[in-house]
């Protein structure tokens, strides 16, 4: 049991401004396993006015990016010194495997961090052109105070792409967790404290949508970073639209896995773990439209309904585990009521669909449905482990179904040709198509196209959306 009784804020650990506390229940046990403190907004305050004064009068933002680059790297150290620790913790909270942590969530956290920390020798925040009329110097600062909420699919990970990208900049951050995974943004608050940030330049505050929404509106934070569904994002975007605050928005998906006619289904069978059922179908960029050529469908759905009965289910600290449950009794209830749904609208149910025996944990086996494009689980994200398996004619056809969606998050395509392969993710409407595979890298932006969202993360490019531009022209 990992308990927390205080939050981080301005530096240092202090009390909450209410009894309020999170209980986390363990997705496999339905058994508490840790507390930490709700942030109230009052605690939002709090934090906002330590984040102001950091930037406003404190050291950080008048750092080079060199130095915050190597306060950024101290982070990294102490962070790889107990990413294990982090692992176990975020499988605790939320019920992904722990070969998924020891995977990704821990580690993809850490290479990002560590990816922004090696940029700053290189960031170049100030420059000399030539204008027409006389030269300028063209700078780019810190856009302020920035907030930055996470949600509870990949914490770790979603909390360093907005963090870690607005450290370097020279910003100020306010992280607010998900109240279904507080425990290792505590841990995250202990590692800043250890690695020696100025006071205020973090601050941690796990709270619920109330808090959420009082920080978002404000006055100052000067820009929201959100990992979220796509209604909450439109919410926020509203808010910030009233305001003209900068925001940036990644969102919900419904990503289209191609199999081309000469797909190799071994290869496509493989990866399942890490494309449509990554986290129990839980991430955003899961891809849960499968597209098959019509005379291959048979072919498919007999290989999927055999690699879903073979998935092992259960514990997600057992290392046999493939498939965790679900993160939540109410996530579970939804994902219930969309398999349901397929079956009064007519998409056929090929595999699983139930429990399988689970009278413990929020438990949904892995489900295949053969629909079509326009019926609503093939069009709405169901955030579970689920897949609509959806016949096309031809190639310019799959193009057309993985683009007749309101969203464009993530992707892939299955072919031995790789340049056709390539031609054909060029086509698909979406911020990350792969080939063959699915990955995100830090170097690399990631972000979506339509109702996934506006603005990137990582690469250079995330790091942009922390930076405001400024020109100053000498004309004497």
């Amino acid at each position: 049991m990992r308990e927390y009784t205080q939050l981080y804020i301005g530096g240092g650990w202090t009390d909450p401004a209410t009894g309020a506390v999170i209980e986390v229940v363990s997705p496999h046990t339905e058994e508490v396993v840790g507390r930490a403190p709700e942030g109230s907004p009052a605690d939002m305050d709090r934090a906002v006015a330590a984040a102001r004064e950091a930037f406003d009068d404190g050291p950080w933002p008048r750092m080079s990016p060199a130095e915050r680059g190597e306060a950024l790297g101290r982070l990294a150290a102490a962070y790889e010194a107990r990413q294990a620790e982090m692992a176990e913790t975020i499988t605790a909270e939320m019920g992904c495997t722990l070969a998924f942590s020891q995977l990704a969530q821990a580690p993809m956290a850490h290479a990002v961090l560590s990816y922004y920390a090696g940029l700053g020798d290189s960031l170049v925040v100030e420059s000399e052109r030539q204008g027409l009329f006389a030269p300028i110097t063209v700078r780019r600062e810190p856009v302020g105070v920035v907030a930055a909420i996470v949600p509870w699919n990949t914490p770790q990970f979603l909390t360093m792409t907005k963090m870690a990208p607005a450290l370097l900049a020279g910003c100020a951050v306010v992280v607010k967790p998900a109240p279904e995974t507080p425990l290792d943004a505590q841990i995250l608050a202990e590692l800043v404290d250890e690695a020696g940030l100025p006071p205020g330049v973090v601050g941690i505050v796990p709270a619920g949508r109330e808090s959420g929404e009082h920080l978002v509106r404000h006055p100052g934070v000067d820009k929201v970073a959100f990992t979220g569904s796509t209604a909450a994002g439109r919410r926020i975007g509203a808010l910030c639209a009233e305001q003209l605050r900068r925001c940036s928005l990644e969102l919900g998906g419904k990503s289209a896995a191609i199999l081309l006619d000469d797909a190799d289904l071994d290869a496509y069978i493989g990866w399942l773990p890490l494309t449509s059922f990554i986290i129990s179908g839980q991430g955003c960029i899961a891809q849960t439209r499968v597209l098959v050529r019509r005379d291959r469908v048979q072919e498919v759905l007999d290989r999927l309904s055999e690699a879903c009965r073979a998935m092992r289910m259960g514990d997600p600290f057992d290392p046999a585990t493939e498939l965790g449950p679900l993160a939540t009794a109410r996530q579970r209830d939804k994902v219930e009521g969309y398999i349901r749904l397929g079956q009064e609208e007519g998409a056929k149910l090929v595999a699983g669909g139930g429990r399988r025996g689970f009278e413990r944990g929020w438990y949904v086996e892995p489900t295949v449905f053969l629909g079509d494009n326009t019926m609503r689980v093939a069009r709405e994200e169901i955030f579970g482990p689920v897949l609509v398996v959806i016949p096309y004619e031809d190639e310019e056809d799959a193009i057309r179904l993985a683009n007749d969606s309101e969203y464009g998050l993530g992707g892939s395509v299955w072919t031995r040709d790789a340049e056709r392969g390539l031609a054909v993710a060029r086509r698909v409407r979406t911020g990350v198509c792969a080939v063959n595979g699915f990955l995100l890298d830090p170097v690399a932006p990631f972000g979506g196209f339509k109702a996934s969202g506006m603005g990137r993360e990582l690469g250079p490019e995330g790091l942009d959306g922390y930076l405001e531009y400024k020109s100053i022209p000498r004309m004497g």
